[in-house]
């Protein structure tokens, strides 16, 4: 079993110069809680297309995201959705409870190399979420769900994509997520894998498969601050 580190080792970090970064949850605390905002939207638009009960419009919801990655690629897969319409209604959220934080951008600006955000999410959620914590200038890059053609993380084709585009050298790349399965492929290709964890776990209503254990073999730092981390490694 791998030993889980909180606090990085700069040894370990030595030769990085590609930094991914997942955007809900990860770039912004659990506790913002804008992820929120979108389950509710995503929730409404399953009970809208399929006239169904808000619960079972729920558990349908959440039944998708589990088998497919997230729930948009369940709703085209079995109901043919557009993915554009999803997109734009579930992502139709305030911004403003996103506080900027300038201590990450400036840990980030410290970050020898390239970064970048790679994301279920859409480019523009990325950008008005980037925009809201004062880093959006921070990235070279955002790949998004459409770049993924709908195909979202944890999906092994999509971060050969990813990393394909932009030319990543995976052994000299680190990746930063807040769910476990989806740092099982980074991993496997070679990068740095560290997860993200809410500060405050009681009152924190999650999946049973988007918590981390000690038999996670493929996760090598857990933090419940990305700021501080990365401040770590100065």
């Amino acid at each position: 079993m791998t030993q889980i580190r909180t606090m990085p080792q700069k040894a370990d970090f030595a030769g990085i110069h590609d930094w991914v970064f997942d955007l809900d949850n990860t770039l912004y605390p659990h506790r913002v809680d804008l992820f929120a905002q979108i389950d509710r939207n995503m929730t409404a638009y399953v009970q809208a297309l399929l006239q169904l009960e808000r619960d079972d419009a729920r558990a349908l919801q959440k039944k998708y995201y589990l088998e497919h990655g997230t729930t948009l690629q369940g709703l085209m897969i079995h109901h043919g959705v557009d993915p554009n319409d999803f997109l734009e209604k579930a992502h139709a959220i305030d911004y403003s409870v996103v506080p900027a934080d300038p201590a990450l951008g400036e840990a980030i600006r410290a970050l020898p190399g390239r970064k970048f955000i790679f994301t279920n999410g859409s480019v523009g959620h990325a950008e008005k979420t980037a925009r809201a914590l004062g880093i959006l200038d921070d990235f070279d890059d955002i790949f998004d769900i459409v770049a993924a053609d709908y195909v979202p993380k944890p999906a092994g084709a999509t971060y050969d994509k990813f990393t394909s585009l932009n030319r990543v050298d995976t052994g000299n790349a680190v990746m930063f997520e807040d769910l476990p399965r989806n740092l099982l492929v980074p991993k496997a290709l070679g990068m740095r894998t560290v997860l993200l964890v809410p500060q405050n776990l009681e009152g924190v209503m999650t999946e049973w498969w988007e918590r981390h254990n000690d038999g996670d073999d493929h996760i090598d730092y857990v933090t419940d601050d990305l700021a501080t981390f990365l401040r770590g490694l100065a």
